[in-house]
């Protein structure tokens, strides 16, 4: 028989710098705060924790922002209508290849601060030479199908007249794993959450090429994923494991806490790495090079409303990515389910945010190419694209 308190909230996370808000709120008292006993279980991949949180191994989870989509409109592993009742922060995630890719692309005119239209247009260049010698074709890594990192490596390769699907290899390999992937050649780059990029710096076997703040600025990336079945059954518990979560954000966001996050998130109970390599995220002072310079750039936001509460906007730009790739068709009936997974409802009811709150205001999605996204005419969106499955 279980001998779980009605408290508990058993919650699985990924080593990552964006798991921060459930490590702090577990660890510093904010979850204790709000009567919650909050377990953290870490996982080795996005695949287990969407099949352990659909068996109910896990209550809620630090996920993927276009899983619980990919999961509610049935298209994934182990399938079941999810909720999700707050984002994990903003940006964090960068795209970097091996030390021998980016030397051929700054030959080719990669900007060196990370500009997105610059190296890519190299990268396009060294593919086609590649090509032109008969090289194999590179192979990049993301961290599964259904992630903002396959969607924001497929736009920034497509933008630039990269055709994700013929002209490169993708494959999925835990988010920890890259930067030892990318040291012995299995990959020539890929696009990950922090600190895996910064570890393939500090090694001196990669070089980050842009990141998800040039791509997409101020765009979502984890969230708090929970069934639905488990957010109609909870919904006092939901309620304070959020509010807990948001105070948590702002501890995390005070740039003054960095060093002592970083500490509590490189231990060994959770991403078990050296703390220098947590410490450029959190401070917005990434080095895209080892031998160069911090840059100061917006890199990833804990905290702020706008870095809570789930956006529309932000789910239904996620659904055209799966639509424009080929992993889900084009069903207006989607929509729905869409905007009932990424609804502010549970987010707005914890926190006690009005109806007509600012929160309720779209935020125009804006990419570094400048192509418009209209939430309303997203077929009419997907088909203007000229690569696209």
């Amino acid at each position: 028989m279980s001998t779980r308190s009605s408290d508990t909230v058993i919650a699985g996370y990924i080593p990552l710098l964006d798991s921060a808000l459930l490590v702090a709120a577990a660890r510093l008292g904010f979850a204790e705060e709000e009567g919650i006993d909050l377990q953290l279980v870490r996982e080795t991949s996005w695949a287990n924790i969407r099949d352990r949180i659909s068996v109910g191994h896990f209550d809620v989870a630090h996920m993927l922002g276009p899983m619980p989509i990919a999961a509610s409109l049935n298209i994934t592993s182990l399938a079941v209508p999810m909720r999700v009742p707050m984002a994990l922060g903003l940006g964090g995630n960068a795209i970097t290849v091996s030390c021998a890719i980016w030397d051929q692309m700054s030959a080719a005119g990669a900007g060196e601060e990370g500009d997105p239209t610059s190296t890519g247009a190299a990268l396009a260049q060294v593919i086609a030479e590649r090509k032109t010698a008969g090289g194999d074709p590179l192979r990049f890594g993301v961290v599964h199908p259904f992630s903002g990192h396959a969607y924001e490596l497929r736009y920034w390769l497509a933008a630039a007249g990269i055709d994700p699907d013929a002209d490169v290899e993708i494959t999925v390999l835990p988010p920890p794993l890259m930067p030892d992937a990318l040291a012995v050649g299995q990959i020539d780059g890929y696009c990950v959450g922090e600190p895996w990029n910064t570890a393939a710096v500090h090694a001196g076997t990669g070089r980050i090429a842009t990141f998800k703040e040039a791509i997409w600025p101020a765009s979502p990336e984890k969230v708090l994923g929970v069934t639905e079945s488990w957010a109609e059954r909870n919904p006092d518990r939901l309620d304070r494991l959020v509010r807990s979560l948001v105070r948590s954000a702002e501890w995390c966001g005070n740039k003054e806490n960095a060093p002592q996050l970083a500490a509590l998130l490189a231990s060994a109970e959770f991403l078990d790495c050296p703390a220098n390599l947590c410490l450029p995220a959190l401070t917005d002072q990434m080095r895209l090079t080892k031998a160069g310079p911090a840059l100061d750039i917006p890199f990833m936001t804990f905290s702020g409303p706008l870095a809570h509460c789930p956006r529309l906007e932000h789910g239904l730009w996620f659904y055209s990515q799966m639509v424009r790739w080929g992993q889900a068709g084009f069903n207006a009936a989607d929509l729905d389910i869409v905007r009932d997974t990424f609804s502010s409802a549970i987010y707005r009811r914890a926190c006690g945010v009005g109806e007509q709150s600012a929160l309720r205001q779209p935020q125009p999605a804006r990419f570094f190419d400048q192509t418009p996204f209209d939430p309303d005419a997203i077929e009419a969106y997907v088909e203007a694209f000229d690569l696209k499955v």
